[in-house]
């Protein structure tokens, strides 16, 4: 049978030929979802509106959402459709406040910047001490930088903080 894999995970639902096209209007026939009709080739003729298949809203569902029916042919068992996404969520780094603290002094000792070659070692070595590799410390220091207490007001110049007094 031709495209197999793609009936696996794709339902055809509503009519959506334009009846009235030849008269400049829209209309529909009001099928709510595509039927095979057996006696056509192929089976791609509605049995309930006599459409081709193409006429009918195409929706993709993944794999292990669709269930197979005995005689209905394919049934989603979740409504609407999903996203490509996995579903799985992004592990989250969680740092305990001596992390956080002995990092945001390292980090400030470094100038927020990991681009030395002369301090790899110790750079590893400071990783390895307070439990993180050195990937995990680089986006670290990435998403705090801006953020930091030395950087903030004064070397900014934030009105704000020049005009408190």
């Amino acid at each position: 049978m031709e495209g197999g894999s793609e009936k696996s995970n794709c339902v055809y639902r509503e009519c959506l030929r334009n009846h009235a096209a030849s008269l400049g209007s829209y209309a529909t026939d009001g099928c709510g979802e595509f039927t095979v009709e057996e006696m056509s080739p192929g089976g791609l003729q509605c049995a309930a509106c006599g459409c081709h298949r193409n006429f009918h809203r195409k929706v993709k569902y993944p794999a292990a959402v669709m269930e197979y029916g005995t005689g209905e042919g394919i049934r989603a068992i979740e409504g609407g459709e999903r996203s490509s996404g996995s579903g799985k969520k992004r592990f989250r780094s969680k740092f305990s406040a001596d992390q956080k603290e002995k990092m945001l002094g390292f980090a400030e000792k470094l100038g927020w910047k990991l681009q030395r070659k002369d301090l790899d070692d110790e750079i590893e070595r400071f990783c390895r001490s307070i439990g993180v590799s050195r990937q995990v410390f680089k986006v670290w220091m990435h998403n705090h930088k801006n953020s930091s207490s030395s950087n903030s007001s004064a070397s900014t110049g934030n009105v704000s903080s020049l005009t408190q007094q």
